[in-house]
C-alpha cells in the first residue's frame, strides 16, 4: 500500500523583500496573487495554478514563525526553503511514515484568512525531520478547502508547474525515500555521462518530481545533505512567453530544444526570487493531455 499523496500542493520560498518577490513573481508567471494572509510573525502570498501553488513567506513584525524565517534567510538567503505533498488522508499517512521511521510530527490543524476577503482556508499537516529526507524539508498536508486561482494577467501566462528538481548526494538513498517510502512512481531512471548527471523522474499529479545527482562526485553520498535546486514552469508556447518576460525587462536566455523530444526551454535568470528557474514548452501531446 502506498502513500496517498495526490498531487505537489505546494513548494514555498522565502523572500526578505516581500513586496519585490510579489512584484516579480506576478511579471515571472503571468498571474496575479490569489491569497494574502498574515500572522505569526510573517506574512504570506500565495499564487496557484492549476496544479500546484506557489507560497511566497517573508517576515512581518513578532512571533515564532518568524524569527525561524529570519533565521533561515540568515543561513541559507532567499529562495525554495521546503515542499509540500497533499494528500487524501493525514491520519493514515502518518501512520505509514511511522513505520517506516520518518519521525512524522503530531496532525496540526491550521486556518489562514485572506486580508482582502477574511475568507478562511483550513488543513491538517505534518512534517517530517529533514534529517529523515536527507536535508530536504518536506510536509504532508490535507486540506479542508480548495484555495482561488490566480488570475492571469496575459495570453502568455504559465500554465503550471512542470518539473520541481531536487539535487541528491546519494541517489540510491534518495531512490528509497521518493519511491518505496514516500510512494512516488518511478517513470525514468537516466544515467547520461555526457550530461555527467544520473536524473530520476517521479510522477507527482500531473508534474515531475526530479532528482539529479552528479556523476564521478567521490565524496560519501550518506554523509551528505539533498538540497533544492530550481523549478521548470509550463507555459503553452515558449517564444511568446519569452517575449513577454524580455519586454518586461527580465533577464532570459534564448529558446532552445529542450532534452526531451519537441520539448522547448528557456532560462530566467533574474527576478526569480533566487530559485533557478526554466520555462519550458511541453511536447505538442503533453500539452493537448493538460
Amino acid at each position: 500500500m502506498t502513500t496517498p499523496i495526490t498531487s505537489l500542493d505546494h513548494v514555498t520560498v522565502l523572500a526578505r523583500d516581500l513586496p519585490r518577490a510579489v512584484e516579480d513573481t506576478t511579471v515571472l508567471l503571468g498571474r496575479l496573487p490569489s491569497w494574502r494572509s498574515r500572522g505569526d510573525g510573517v506574512m504570506t502570498v500565495m499564487f496557484t495554478l492549476a496544479n500546484t501553488s506557489l507560497e511566497i513567506v517573508a517576515p512581518d513584525g513578532v512571533g515564532p514563525q518568524g524569527d525561524r524565517v529570519r533565521a533561515a534567510l540568515e543561513e541559507r538567503g532567499e529562495g525554495l526553503a521546503s515542499a509540500c505533498f497533499r494528500v487524501a488522508d493525514i491520519d493514515r499517512v502518518v501512520r505509514r511514515l511511522t513505520r517506516l521511521q520518518l519521525q512524522p510530527e503530531a496532525v496540526v490543524d491550521a486556518e489562514s484568512r485572506d486580508i482582502g476577503t477574511d475568507a478562511a482556508l483550513r488543513w491538517r499537516r505534518t512534517r517530517i525531520p529533514p534529517a529523515a529526507a536527507h536535508g530536504v524539508r518536506l510536509f504532508f498536508l490535507e486540506r479542508g478547502d480548495e484555495r482561488p486561482l490566480s488570475a492571469p494577467t496575459d495570453a502568455t501566462a504559465v500554465t503550471g508547474l512542470d518539473h520541481l528538481v531536487i539535487t541528491v548526494a546519494d541517489a540510491e538513498r534518495a531512490a528509497a525515500l521518493y519511491g518505496a517510502k514516500l510512494g512516488l512512481d518511478m517513470r525514468l531512471d537516466l544515467a547520461r555521462a555526457d550530461w555527467g548527471v544520473r536524473l530520476m523522474f517521479f510522477r507527482c499529479g500531473d508534474l515531475i518530481v526530479e532528482l539529479a545527482k552528479r556523476l564521478g562526485e567521490t565524496a560519501d553520498g550518506a554523509a551528505r545533505n539533498d538540497g533544492f535546486m530550481g523549478l521548470s514552469w509550463r507555459v503553452a508556447d515558449a517564444d511568446a512567453a519569452h517575449a513577454r518576460l524580455a519586454a518586461a525587462g527580465v533577464d532570459v536566455s534564448e529558446v532552445r530544444p529542450g532534452r526531451k523530444p519537441h520539448t522547448r526551454l528557456f532560462t530566467v535568470r533574474n527576478r526569480n526570487c533566487g530559485v533557478p528557474t526554466l520555462m519550458i514548452e511541453p511536447a505538442p501531446h503533453r500539452q493537448a493531455a493538460i
